[in-house]
């Protein structure tokens, strides 16, 4: 809530119409959603000249009630009315608060033409037992008969209620930055208001000594000022404040407050006689407790800044005073502060302790350091008239802020490009002369530099929002912007692992979606790849508090949620990022299997997920990517130990180690779950060729099946590359195509059969090469895997 009123002191507002200055504000983009004020026609100041009982009530009174050009009789039922009080008068026609309209009347056969007010009756208190026994509004000795008593008690004057983006949520919340977009619109100069004190000889040096313990306080400043006064607020103070929605409480807080509202610096005033020397400013103890100004107990933590006396809390930074050093009515020496803290921790410290302040909330938007020094003066300035107050020389300033002065370039060109009008370089130096930012126009380029104050404008886009909106977006015609056409279409790595999405669908599985963030005991299940946990600062809960490294335990969660809900046949996937080392994280595929991956009624034909259909899924995938030949699947102890250890196997492309699959641990899971995790980001750097032509051979092919018994831990693998070695340029396509083990077999051995085919490009294989060959390859196979060819 803004007051004009106010707001008039920094800006002459003569003879503008602030309905209109309303209109124009909109237009330029800070939305002011309600002009408002709460002015009651027909309220003046009246005299009781007399009071006499009610001849027909007990409790009623009769009163005669000067209002300045005539005396009206009112009937009134409050206890404190009496002779030669001033009060508020509503004549008849006046309207209060609830559509009440004053009339007159007769009440219990004596007319009545008016009411005397009490403030709950007008809107300006609550009303609660405690005001209503105060009974009608006792006014002060310095209330002029006769007087509007909308202008004794400032309702005429106007307020905007704001509706703002968080972006002016920085400067047009105060109202000396309010006044500079004020003066903008209007195309007027602010003047500041008036901050000159005087100062007595002794030196705030010689009573208080400050140190900075902390780097989350870059900046601060402190007065010192002496035989000050408590008393109440003058009304002008206590009406802006009233209109801002703060109470009134004695003239010392209530400047704090006006200077808080006028320049958006929060300040703190501290009971110089309790701090005592020194001020420590520090990050707070974990558990160290301080009781704050609404006498509450607060336990802090090392996320906390603290202003401490040197050892105890006296002040959580940024946020609210401790009890301990109060300004109180026996207060006479005040040390005041005017500070910056880091936002950040200003915001988690409010959050944590559920303690938002006027002041926490203007800390957290961040402050203008420039204002900082200002609003420590104009404090003094304030408390030296309105508190008696005797200044001391010196102020304690400790200083690390970065002033670096915002520059940004923009042309007349890129200014009309992106507002898609044209803009003459008269009405863009209009525009920055009007907004007070300082330019130089130099080849063609403004180079601009942009006052602190305007912490929301940074970048070249920044200026020409403000080109735009002080130009008139009223002006701007709406047309459709002019676009070379281009074909939209995926980044490469995009396109790569959409295509992955697509393909997995086309196999039967099914896309989901968990969360990033898991529990400590879930981040460190499935460890594949090195790398350190990415933990969470502030996280809001402990089952949300790490960025995972593996997709597995996300999807044996999501399996577990169906198979609670009677869905037996499980296929899902899931592409998404995983974290690590704070600022790496790799793309990665995660698979989980289970129940029937071909499930049909017609003569029990089912097909159950085991090692070999995931395998299956996992081949089909890389073959769609080129990769043919090209990968190996190895047992390993790189395998996290989360799975089986007899059923799971290592994925390496190009020897590079990729991910794993197989069965999970049943210590892990009970149910019968098979997954797989392959690294995308890595594979995505494999690269490969372009698909080749290869002419078929127009001569018949030959099938030939062998079957070798061996031992159990003999891969497959091993005797399927001895027979591709023996075969060479013959052997077209070799497939594994059963596997037996049990009568004629030993306990030990398995029995595994491959299917050959065999072509020539030159001719018909004869009966006797494949004799040849077929005996040079159980002859290889014999010797070098210790297998036997079986009858």
């Amino acid at each position: 809530m803004i007051n004009m009123d106010w707001v008039g002191e920094y800006v002459d507002l003569d003879g503008v119409d602030l309905n209109d200055l309303a209109t124009k504000i909109t237009n330029a983009g800070v939305n002011v959603e309600a002009v408002l004020n709460k002015r009651i026609d027909n309220l003046v100041i009246g005299l009781i000249k007399e009071v006499k009982n009610h001849p027909d009530s007990d409790h009623l009174h009769v009163c005669q009630v000067d209002i300045g050009d005539e005396t009206l009789q009112i009937v009134c039922g409050a206890s404190n009315v009496r002779e030669g009080l001033k009060v508020i008068v509503a004549k008849v026609g006046a309207i209060l608060p609830g559509d009440f309209v004053i009339k007159e009347s007769t009440i219990r056969g004596v007319t009545s033409k008016g009411m005397i007010c009490a403030l709950f009756e007008l809107g300006l208190e609550e009303k609660n037992d405690l005001t209503y026994s105060k009974g009608i509004c006792e006014l002060d000795d310095d209330a002029q008969v006769g007087m509007d008593y909308n202008i004794y008690a400032g309702l005429n004057d106007a307020l905007y209620n704001l509706d703002l983006n968080p972006n002016r949520a920085i400067d047009c919340t105060n109202h000396i930055g309010f006044a500079y977009e004020v003066a903008a619109v209007l195309n007027k100069k602010v003047t500041l208001p008036d901050a000159d004190y005087h100062e007595i000889d002794d030196s705030i040096n010689n009573h208080f000594k400050l140190e900075i313990g902390t780097d989350k306080c870059k900046y601060y400043t402190a007065k010192m000022a002496t035989d000050v006064v408590i008393k109440e607020s003058p009304a002008f103070i206590k009406r802006r404040l009233e209109s801002a929605g703060m109470r009134s409480i004695n003239n010392v807080v209530d400047i704090s407050n006006y200077v808080m509202l006028e320049y958006g610096q929060p300040l703190h005033f501290f009971d110089k006689d309790k701090v005592k020397d020194k001020i420590l400013v520090r990050m707070a103890k974990d558990n160290e407790k301080i009781i704050t100004l609404d006498s509450k107990e607060r336990t802090l933590n090392k996320d906390d800044i603290v202003i401490t006396d040197g050892t105890k809390p006296i002040c959580i930074a940024g946020v609210m005073g401790g009890e301990n050093t109060e300004v109180d009515e026996n207060t006479k020496t005040i040390l005041i502060e005017s500070a910056i803290f880091e936002p950040y921790n200003i915001r988690y410290t409010s959050i944590n302790l559920d303690l938002r302040s006027e002041a926490s909330v203007r800390y957290e938007r961040g402050l203008n350091y420039e204002y900082t020094l200002k609003a420590l003066n104009r404090a003094c300035y304030l408390l030296e008239k309105y508190a008696d107050a005797k200044i001391l020389k010196d102020t304690v300033i400790y200083d690390e802020i970065e002033k670096k002065d915002k520059v940004a370039t923009i042309t007349k060109e890129k200014i009309c490009k992106v507002l898609g009008t044209t803009i003459t370089d008269a009405d863009i130096k209009d525009a920055f002369d009007r907004l007070g930012f300082n330019y130089e126009y130099k080849d063609d380029n403004y180079i601009v530099t942009i006052p602190n104050r305007r912490l929301d404008v940074a970048i070249k886009e920044d200026l020409i929002e403000e080109v735009g909106r002080l130009y008139g977006y009223e002006k701007i015609e709406a047309k459709l912007p002019v676009l070379t056409d281009k074909k939209g279409s995926y980044s490469p790595f995009i396109k790569y692992y959409k295509d992955i999405s697509r393909h997995l669908r086309g196999l039967g599985l099914n896309e989901v979606r968990t969360y990033t963030l898991v529990s400590p005991k879930e981040a460190n299940m499935f460890r594949y790849d090195d790398g350190e946990l990415v933990k969470l600062d502030k996280p809001m809960s402990l089952d949300k508090s790490i960025c995972r490294r593996s997709l597995i335990p996300s999807l044996i969660k999501v399996a577990d949620y169906n198979k609670a809900r009677d869905i037996q046949d499980i296929m899902i996937y899931e592409i998404s990022t995983t974290y690590y080392d704070t600022d790496q994280e790799d793309l990665k595929l995660g698979i989980l299997m289970q129940g029937k991956y071909v499930n049909t009624t017609w003569m029990n034909k089912n097909i159950n997920v085991d090692f070999y259909v995931i395998k299956g899924i996992l081949e089909n995938l890389l073959n769609y990517l080129g990769l043919n030949n090209r990968y190996t699947f190895s047992v390993t102890d790189n395998i996290p130990s989360d799975m089986h250890p007899y059923r799971s196997a290592e994925i390496i492309v190009n020897g590079t180690k990729l991910g794993y699959f197989g069965r999970v641990n049943p210590k892990v899971s009970k149910d019968d779950n098979y997954v797989l995790e392959l690294n995308l980001t890595k594979l995505y750097e494999i690269k490969t060729g372009n698909i080749k032509y290869k002419e078929l051979s127009k001569y018949p092919s030959s099938n030939l099946d062998l079957a070798f018994v061996t031992k159990k831990d003999t891969p497959s693998k091993d005797i399927m590359d001895v027979i591709k070695k023996a075969c060479g340029k013959l052997l077209t396509n070799i497939s594994l195509f059963d596997l037996y083990e049990g009568e004629n077999v030993s306990e030990d051995e398995k029995s595994l059969a491959f299917k050959l085919t065999l072509s020539d490009m030159d001719h018909t294989l004869q009966n006797d090469e494949i004799t040849n060959l077929m005996n040079k390859v159980i002859k290889e196979v014999e010797t070098k895997t210790n297998s036997k060819l079986r009858k």
